[in-house]
């Protein structure tokens, strides 16, 4: 028999691509408030379980979106995102639905948490790296193609065009997209630089030189090590780019690549069959207007066949 996956989610990549996707006039409670965010992510990770069938999830968070040490690093790194001081720019009428969003998975029984000092990518990462296989990781982030592990067992499950259309991402898939094996996306993106995440790049050097540059030499630390060998066979014009990047690329390294050692709190990824506070959860439909997205949830926690529905409306 196959072994069910973990899933691992990245919360803000899904919520924020909810709050995008579904206008806040579609989905309100009666005094007017918005649930969009809230909603399109019950909905979406109730698609997950539904299609995935996986026996574990967990949802990770940033607890801390723009970590100081990668700031120190690479000094632009989301700057371009901060509102004041360490605050990131987000819709107040988002903020004010992670809350709510969290008790409905407290409710439910998914643990949903971040570590200090780290964004959702790194607890994606560690997971991936310490949990039991198989695990799919979902997220819309392109850095984490570097999760990729046909020996691990580990997917990307990019959706970056909705969770509807979701782009399964094993070690084959990644290659085709951008020409780089999985275990070297960090450095292949350090090179591209990404707009997204503040991080320059090698000025002169796109996704088709750095992909090229990897599959002659390997990562970042081999292609700096053959710049000083003469018979390397760099391009004039390309050695010179990346002679003068070198200080900027062992920065951005580190600042690419997820930590795949956080360490974790304690939490329990066996899926629930049923919610674990199902009173939290009718109080929480009601009072949010979330009855449909919550019995499709729960639906989807029963399995085929098995669905319960929660009272409300």
């Amino acid at each position: 028999m196959t072994p069910r996956p973990l899933l691992a989610v990245d919360a803000p990549s899904l919520y924020f691509r909810a709050f995008h996707g579904i206008p806040e006039s579609a989905a309100r409670t009666d005094a007017g408030e918005p649930v969009n965010a809230i909603r399109g992510f019950m909905d979406m990770l109730a698609q997950l379980i539904r299609t995935r069938r996986p026996d574990r999830v967990v949802c990770a968070l940033d607890a801390d979106w723009r970590p100081a040490w990668r700031v120190a690093l690479v000094p632009s790194y989301k700057k371009h995102r901060v509102a004041h001081g360490d605050v990131e720019e987000v819709p107040a009428s988002l903020e004010k639905q992670v809350p709510v969003l969290l008790q409905v998975l407290e409710a439910i029984g998914i643990p949903a948490f971040g570590v200090a000092g780290y964004e959702a990518d790194d607890v994606l990462g560690t997971l991936a790296a310490t949990q039991p296989a198989p695990v799919e990781v979902v997220s819309g982030d392109r850095d984490l193609f570097q999760l990729v592990d046909d020996t691990r067992g580990t997917r990307l499950l990019y959706c970056g065009r909705g969770v509807a259309k979701l782009e399964d991402s094993d070690d084959a898939a990644v290659q085709a997209k951008y020409g780089v094996p999985p275990r070297w996306y960090a450095d292949f993106a350090a090179m591209r630089g990404d707009p997204s995440d503040g991080l320059p790049g090698v000025p002169g050097v796109g996704e088709k030189t750095a992909a090229r540059l990897i599959a002659r030499y390997g990562g970042i630390e081999e292609i700096v090590a053959a710049l000083d060998d003469p018979a390397s066979g760099f391009a004039p014009g390309v050695r010179t780019k990346l002679v003068a990047a070198k200080d900027y690329l062992a920065a951005a390294l580190p600042v690419c690549r997820v930590a795949l050692d956080v360490s974790l709190p304690p939490f329990d990824a066996a899926l629930p069959r049923s919610p674990k506070d199902a009173d939290a959860l009718l109080a929480l439909a009601e009072r949010w207007n979330l009855a449909g997205s919550a019995r499709r949830l729960v639906d989807a926690l029963a399995g085929p066949g098995e669905a319960t529905q929660p009272n409300g409306r």
